[in-house]
């Protein structure tokens, strides 16, 4: 990161932009959005380890650079490619969407064509997604999903293997298993069924094994989950 003046403009960011996208961060030390979103901006651009160069602009003490990008608000962040400007946007955005933003500059044409077929959603987009990407996250759990929804719990099964934990691939996983023991969590005795299996849980793998699975599938909002892991705290200690 570096802080690029009227005078070195030219130099800092046009010149840098033919070697890697360089985002310009438009700020002021009055501005609190800005403040907001400097350490961000920070914290994301470092995470990329030199994939982007990040520049910073004090738009009080540099006005021909804020005249150039015809500046109406700050904070007002730009990236700029072979001289060019590509992309842009205005206000504090959260962390997530900012590294979303920044991850694009980087992107190659092939993760952006996987990018574009995952966005898609549907199956036969997500299986030409990952015949570019087979290690595409995205493509893999939206894939599970829906094959999970279809019953086609093998296949599922083995796209989710390959991820790593999260909430969403646990979920997906434990709908799987569930689904390939006849198990389905929207059923209306699913609560009769964790009572009976709570009863077995300290003595019996696999009746624990499909109680915390029953959990993992169900909705995190639904009230019974919480109720229900405490109960399974409580039984096991």
């Amino acid at each position: 990161m570096k802080d690029a003046t009227d005078a070195t403009f030219d130099h800092d960011v046009l010149a840098r932009s033919v070697e890697v996208p360089v985002v310009v961060d438009l700020w002021a030390p009055w501005c609190g959005p800005c403040r907001t979103l400097s350490p961000i901006i920070e914290r994301v651009a470092a995470a990329l380890n030199g994939a982007l160069e990040l520049v910073k602009v004090n738009v009080d003490e540099n006005p021909a650079i804020s005249q150039a990008f015809r500046v109406q608000s700050i904070p007002t962040v730009v990236a700029i490619k072979d001289r060019q400007v590509v992309d842009a946007f205005m206000g504090a955005l959260p962390e997530p969407q900012v590294a979303e933003w920044m991850g694009k500059l980087v992107a190659s044409p092939e993760q952006i064509e996987v990018d574009e077929l995952v966005a898609k959603g549907d199956e036969q987009s997500l299986r030409l997604a990952l015949e570019i990407d087979p290690n595409s996250e995205k493509a893999l759990v939206a894939l599970g999903g829906i094959l999970v929804e279809r019953g086609d719990v093998d296949e599922a099964t083995a796209l989710l293997a390959k991820l790593p934990e999260t909430p969403e691939v646990r979920r997906l996983r434990a709908v799987a298993r569930l689904a390939g023991e006849g198990v389905n969590t929207s059923d209306q005795d699913i609560t009769a069924r964790l009572e009976n299996l709570l009863e077995r849980v300290k003595t019996d793998e696999a009746a624990r094994r499909e109680y915390v699975d029953i959990l993992d599938a169900m909705e995190p909002d639904d009230p019974r989950t919480s109720r229900y892991r405490k109960a399974l705290s409580d039984r096991l200690f």
